[in-house]
């Protein structure tokens, strides 16, 4: 593709690009042998095929359907695209067959579940039982979920992913409860609409101590384009925050990282985006990261400290206040109520297509 006056993306290598001499581009998407073409231009497209059939053995399989597991479906009048994995659940499902009618749960886990290490098997009668359970084979199964089109399971999958090297009953029951909620809304997806400016949005949160078993607080952030998630995380922090500023904070870090990464590729592709705006919940994290005087309490968060203040006097991100209520990382960092959790779900475009 360099060859053919193609530059490769600094900050994803699968993708490449050609600005063409009416100031559009024309992109191309590699993952091992699948590809995406994407260009305003049909003309161009089908000289790129054209290239790409002399150099290589490839079947054109018109207009994109799926990729890697996804169904792309578009509604043209409405100017709407959605990302699903309906077939790939549906597999999922029956290959683990738990498939069968049960109880429906609205929300990936409940607040019932308090999960920690100590639960792991203590008798030889729980180990051998566990040892028949694809405890390792379903997470990872959920995990290619999670990273694709939903998000909405990320916190809880994260949760049960920390006990795949000896999980207990009860962690299993977890899995299992996740199965159900999955069951329940296998047709979700990331529904894209048209907007009148192009402008990647992003929110961060976190909770306090909540891991049971070394007192670390989970993450959250998710970034929309086009009214739905692009890019989202769940994870535990590296290291205990004591206080929930300091959390929060430490949330706000992560989240500029990944704003700075997605501000560089969209310019890449064409869309200058002077700064991204980044949502956080709280007010004392944010003047933390304003700040201009040195916290001395807060020595030991000091490199993340300076490293977010050179940002925000850059102007490449802007952190600004939101409400707890109307924040979707909320559900990235703990299991909240149905309510709360549909209303995430609303604020991200994370819905049924069809509905």
């Amino acid at each position: 593709m360099m060859e053919q006056t193609y530059t490769r993306s600094k900050y994803d290598h699968c993708v490449y690009l050609q600005k063409l001499q009416d100031g559009s581009f024309i992109y191309l998407l590699l993952y091992v042998d699948d590809m995406l073409i994407a260009s305003k231009s049909l003309a161009e497209i089908e000289r790129l095929k054209t290239q790409l059939k002399r150099e290589f053995e490839m079947k054109d399989l018109g207009e994109a359907k799926k990729i890697l597991g996804m169904e792309i479906s578009r509604d043209r009048r409405l100017r709407r695209l959605c990302l699903t994995q309906k077939q790939y659940v549906k597999r999922m499902l029956n290959r683990f067959s738990l498939n069968e009618k049960s109880k429906t749960v609205s929300t990936p886990l409940d607040p019932h579940f308090k999960l920690s290490a100590s639960m792991s098997p203590k008798s030889e009668e729980e180990r051998e039982y566990m040892s028949r359970v694809p405890y390792a084979n379903i997470v990872g199964s959920l995990m290619y979920a999670m990273v694709c089109t939903r998000p909405d399971i990320s916190q809880a999958v994260g949760l049960v992913s920390r006990y795949m090297h000896d999980p207990g009953k009860e962690h299993w029951q977890a899995v299992k409860w996740i199965f159900r909620y999955i069951q329940n809304i296998v047709d979700v997806g990331l529904v894209f609409e048209q907007e009148n400016s192009q402008r990647v949005i992003g929110y961060c949160d976190s909770d306090f101590v909540g891991d049971l078993d070394k007192r670390r607080s989970t993450i959250g952030y998710v970034f929309t384009l086009a009214k739905a998630p692009v890019s989202w995380r769940s994870t535990l922090q590296s290291t205990v925050a004591l206080s929930t500023t300091e959390a929060e904070y430490m949330a706000i870090t992560e989240a500029v990282k990944g704003a700075i990464w997605l501000q560089g590729l969209l310019g890449e592709l064409g869309i200058d985006q002077k700064h991204v705006t980044v949502h956080c919940d709280s007010q004392s994290a944010i003047q933390l990261a304003k700040n201009q005087v040195y916290h001395e309490q807060k020595k030991h968060i000091d490199v993340r400290y300076h490293f977010v203040r050179e940002i925000l006097e850059e102007c490449g991100v802007k952190i600004q206040k939101i409400r707890t209520t109307e924040n979707p990382a909320d559900m990235l960092t703990k299991v909240v109520t149905a309510i709360k959790f549909k209303f995430c779900l609303d604020l991200i475009n994370l819905s049924n297509f069809e509905s």
